[in-house]
């Protein structure tokens, strides 16, 4: 950079500065953009295009760092010559640098996500294998402007599908970014949920006409005893507009931190392409972006499905925001958890999300945790469409569900201390992965045997049960 050049940049970063005001300067992060925009360009998000007049620099003033990205900011325009503020304008994204593959860099960050130290696993308990529903069951996991937060959540999400829950690899559609294991910023060598390698496959790009093919591919093959789950993370807002998510149009350029262009996927083109599905079981939607809650009734409405709920981490109105470690996001994070029965790596809850004792975390327990333990810059909100009595979960419910661990736990448990070592080796998530390939042949042998023997137990003892209530009556009228 000449060294005028260089004389501006550095006058432009101390007018910045110097423009906030002294809570700003506690609370607002500054980045300044290395190219220079001339005449004729614009900048802005594609729902915000400002156009250039004269010599400019940007710089990105992100007056709340923690949250995703639909939130309060503002674009300060300066001459690039001169030195000098041309413009103040208010903004909700940062400006697409997708163009110019340019770059934001910070030069004032007091608010910063707070490092963690290393994560080691606990030793997971064992725990029973779910039962499995009548039906198959399908999922569409999907992030589009990605960053590795976000595909931290998807991950998350994934193993706990495959391994807690038993369902097929194949029968989850991962919709990412540019259609790979990739992020716009920087993807950690191994995910941070218990430092092993990401198992999730990416299976399409994150963008409006991948749901559409998820959803067509769908249609050719849910049935009436189906459960599909949706969970939509990365970015989106619903201010002033309508609710949306970020869906990028390219170019992609992973792990460089520059924002790709991007389009909005709103929430009445989501719910006009989910109708496309035929008639289902169940409908179980979580959704993480800003401006999430705006989807909530635009998806019940549209929902072909005899039954369906939508959770999402905040208001149509409000921004979604990222845990303190920058590694999650928050709501995404704990509402996973509940349904996991634990965080990742085996961290234990705050407390148990089956509040009914059902032996079964429903969508609304699941909500009801992630609210009780809810980032409080978060809004959460749920919206349901059931029978009346009925749950939407991602197992099966079963009445006498204890008498199913008591059953295997005897059996298993020896099986899986010799696969899960500890110390020094993690729990190995392969161990359930393993364990719900028999789970249904385990199911089809013992749950209708419990059913006969339960029967049996019942005609055996109501003769002598009848007596002892009758006499507790006859006592009671006679006192």
């Amino acid at each position: 950079m000449p060294q005028e050049s260089e004389r501006v940049f550095q006058s432009i970063q101390n007018q910045a500065f110097n423009h906030l005001s002294p809570r700003q300067r506690e609370t607002t992060n500054l980045y300044i953009d290395s190219h220079t925009y001339q005449r004729g360009e614009t900048i802005g998000s594609p729902l915000q295009t400002i156009h250039i007049e004269a010599p400019t620099i940007l710089v990105f003033a992100d007056d709340q760092p923690l949250a995703n990205f639909g939130h309060e900011c503002r674009y300060l325009l300066y001459h690039a010559e001169k030195g000098s503020l041309l413009r103040e304008i208010p903004a909700r994204f940062p400006s697409t640098a997708g163009k110019s593959q340019s770059k934001l860099t910070q030069f004032h960050g007091p608010v910063q996500f707070v490092p963690t130290g290393p994560r080691f696993p606990i030793p997971i308990n064992w725990f029973c294998p779910r039962l499995v529903p009548e039906g198959n069951r399908y999922a569409i996991l999907a992030a589009g402007c990605t960053q590795a937060r976000h595909l931290n959540d998807l991950e998350f999400c994934y193993r706990m599908l495959i391994n807690q829950y038993g369902l097929d690899s194949k029968n989850i559609y991962v919709l990412n970014y540019d259609g790979q294991l990739h992020v716009w910023d920087s993807l950690p060598s191994a995910w941070p949920g218990d430092n092993t390698p990401y198992q999730i496959k990416v299976t399409d790009v994150g963008s409006r006409a991948a749901f559409q093919r998820a959803f067509n591919n769908l249609a050719s093959k849910i049935k009436s005893d189906d459960l599909l789950f949706i969970h939509t993370n990365n970015h989106g807002d619903g201010m002033p507009q309508p609710s949306f998510m970020c869906m990028p149009t390219g170019p992609y350029a992973p792990n460089s931190g520059i924002f790709p262009n991007w389009e909005a996927y709103y929430a009445a083109d989501f719910a006009s392409d989910l109708a496309v599905l035929p008639k289902y079981r169940g409908l179980i939607v979580m959704m993480e972006q800003c401006g999430s809650g705006g989807f909530n009734l635009p998806v019940l409405g549209s929902a072909t499905a005899a039954a369906a709920s939508v959770a999402s981490a905040c208001l149509g109105t409000q921004s979604s925001w990222a845990s303190l470690d920058g590694l999650w996001d928050s709501f995404a994070h704990d509402w996973t958890a509940a349904m996991n029965g634990s965080y990742p790596g085996g961290v234990p809850l705050a407390s148990n999300p089956d509040t009914d004792g059902d032996g079964v975390v429903d969508a609304q327990e699941a909500f009801n945790y992630a609210l009780s333990v809810q980032n409080p810059n978060d809004t959460p909100n749920f919206n349901e469409s059931a029978p009346a009595g009925g749950k939407l979960n991602l197992t099966q419910q079963y009445a006498l569900i204890w008498t199913w661990c008591w059953i295997l736990r005897p059996i298993l448990e020896p099986v899986y201390a010799a696969a899960q070592p500890f110390p020094p080796n993690p729990p190995d998530p392969g161990f359930y992965a393993s364990l719900n390939r028999v789970t249904p042949e385990l199911q089809k042998l013992i749950v209708p045997a419990l059913d006969r023997a339960f029967v049996g137990v019942r005609r055996e003892l109501s003769p002598q049960i009848e007596k002892l209530v009758q006499s507790a009556f006859t006592r009671s009228a006679s006192a």
